[in-house]
This record gives structure tokens, sequence and C-alpha cells, in this order.
């Protein structure tokens, strides 16, 4: 498969307007996916001895998570996108490059983004989750129902105060602190930016030949193929994405977003064999006494999506309509010919239906 991923974007005052952070994703992902949004309340786990599922592997429970909301492919347990209780937002993308691509099963980047958010409270803090969890039980795993699909992650994690960009190759990593505006897409891009570190990172690097241990460190250089000089003169979505933040610099709001996640001309909408099956927007004001509010289409399309608000509130029922009907833990590739389910959730099922009405209407 060709290596496509999704797009990731937030913007921090005061490039904003009303002293907001806002956060927003576009999940590309196979045509055929269903994608969706599902709401798990705060609990407690008094027994520690029994060991957490994830997609493929089982881990260390911890005492407490929080409430969160997630974004996901209905067939995994991971997330592509999510927020939790506390304001944190996390969307991850796929990224290659020098490393070979473990084909151990171990976590998913999606994994991470869920185990982020549940443990959580501020975005450093889901930084340290991550990058704990990817040292005790690395990255690894089919990413893909019914598809041979594996990749390394790259993450975009932020609060109501401040926003972090870490990039992973396996158990190795960098994380840049985000100043204004920031996005990040299938590739590598942190360069010599970096604020935390894997501390054998560089020595890694070394050894395998791709620093040579006097220039300036670059982590994009040393870990991707890629020449860094050229990445803002590129026609990639990164640097598209990265154009049309800067262009709206100082006066982002919540629609500034969903235009961007909506913008078919640079790709960042995708369409074809991987397209965008989900989308996420996010307002995370500043002032704790205001609620955040995050924005989820649950369909694909966002220019044909309505953007629909969530808010963290007491006595939060399970989100019915956005619920897929046919979800499991059963390994997606257990059966060959492998024979995808029909997980279309209420919502999604009246999307497709509108949009016939729609395309075969005579105007």
């Amino acid at each position: 498969m060709e290596p496509y991923s999704c797009d990731t974007f937030v913007a921090l005052p005061p490039a904003t307007v009303g002293n907001r952070v806002i956060f927003g994703k576009n999940s590309d992902r196979l045509f055929d996916e269903v994608q969706e949004v599902i709401y798990f309340p705060a609990a407690v786990h008094n027994d520690l001895q029994k060991r957490l599922k994830c997609t493929y592997i089982e881990i260390d429970q911890v005492p407490e998570t929080y409430a969160v909301v997630l974004s996901r492919p209905a067939w995994l347990w991971g997330a592509e996108m999510g927020a939790n209780e506390h304001g944190v937002c996390i969307g991850n993308e796929a990224v290659w490059g020098r490393e070979d691509i473990s084909k151990e099963e171990a976590l998913l980047g999606m994994d991470l983004v869920r185990l982020g958010l549940e443990r959580a409270d501020t975005a450093e803090k889901a930084l340290d989750v991550i990058v704990d969890l990817l040292e005790k039980y690395g990255q690894g795993g089919n990413c893909a129902e019914g598809e041979e699909f594996s990749y390394y992650n790259s993450f975009l994690i932020a609060d109501r105060n401040e926003a972090w960009i870490l990039e992973t190759s396996g158990k190795y990593w960098a994380a840049e602190k985000v100043q204004g505006v920031r996005n990040i897409s299938n590739q590598l891009s942190i360069t010599t930016k970096i604020d935390r570190e894997h501390p054998n990172m560089r020595n890694y690097a070394k050894h395998k030949g791709w620093w040579d241990g006097k220039e300036d460190f670059d982590f994009t250089a040393a870990y991707s193929y890629m020449n860094t000089a050229s990445m803002m003169t590129s026609s990639s979505r990164y640097c598209q994405g990265y154009k049309l933040l800067n262009k709206h610099k100082g006066n982002i709001t919540f629609e500034t977003m969903m235009e961007i996640l909506r913008d078919e001309p640079s790709g960042i909408n995708m369409k074809g064999e991987f397209l965008t099956t989900s989308s996420m927007v996010s307002i995370l004001p500043r002032d704790s006494s205001l609620a955040c509010i995050h924005f989820f289409t649950g369909t694909p399309h966002p220019e044909r999506s309505v953007f629909k608000p969530f808010i963290f509130v007491p006595n939060i029922s399970q989100l019915l309509d956005t619920k897929s009907p046919t979800f499991d833990l059963e390994r997606p590739m257990a059966k060959k010919p492998y024979v995808k389910p029909d997980r279309r959730h209420p919502l999604y099922q009246k999307h497709q239906q509108a949009w016939e009405v729609i395309s075969n209407s005579k105007f």
C-alpha cells in the first residue's frame, strides 16, 4: 500500500481569536472503513492484576482513567483522534523512515492515542505516558482491517495552554513544543528544534551512520530520507497545511480550522482509495471556567459532513447514533480471505442515504 496518512493541526494564541487553542484533524483511512465516535466514562480500576487488552497486546492497567471521547476505526481498541475531560486532545499520523517497520504485534499508534487521553490531564503528561509505553511495550502490528499496512507514528498533543509534537521511529523519539501554529502529516517534521528526546536517540543515529556527530542534529534528516531544506517548498500536504495555517495566522477560529480540513486542492481533504473518513475540531479556551467544545463528523467527506459538538458534562449517555453495531476485539486477519463485517453506525447510514438522494436529484 502507498504511504498515505492524515493531517493534524493546532493553533495557539495569539494566532487564534478569543484567547483559545484550536485543534483539528482529518483521519484519512481506507475508503470503506467506518469510523465511530464513542464515549468512555472515567473509571477506577481496583484490580490492577487484571491486564488491559488493547488492539493486539495486553498491558498493565492504572488505578484511574479519565473520561474520553474518541473517533476510531470501528474494528480496533485505540483511536485516530479524541479528547478527554481535562481538555487534552491527541491525533496521530503514520510516518516512515530509515528504521524498518516492526511486524511484531505491539501497541498501535492508535492505542497510544487512547492511552494518552485516558491517563493524562495535560498535554505534556500525555507525551510522558506515550513515550513510557513506547519504551516498555514498543509499537507495531497491522494498522488496517484486512490489509497489510504498518507504520510508525507521530502525534500532535494539545491542551488549554500548550501543544507538543511527538515523532517516533521504533522506540526512538523527539518532541517539539509548539509556538504559534503547527501541523503534522505523513512525514517526520521535527528538525533542529528539539525540546525533549529519547536519551539514546542521537547515539543510535550516529551508530547507524545517519548522523556524523558533528553537524547540528536534525531529527528528520537523520531518521528519514528527507531533504529538510525543501520541506517548505514542496507540494506535500504537510507543506500545504503549513501554508493554510499561516495564511490565517492571527485570525484562526474553529470555522477556519473546519475550512482547512475541507480543503480539496491541497489534498488535505483526501479522495480515492484513501479518503477522509472522519474529522475533528476542538476549541480549548485558556479560561478554565469555559467548557472545551469538540466537534466530530463521524462520517466521511468533511465538505459534505456536519461537525457535531460534544461537551463533557455530568451523566453523559452513550452516543448510540455513532456507535458501530458489530464492534468486537477479534483479530481482523484471523480468517483469509478476510470479509469485513458491516460496521456502519446509524449516522453513517443516514449520511450515505442523504448523499444518494442529493446525487440522484435533478436541479
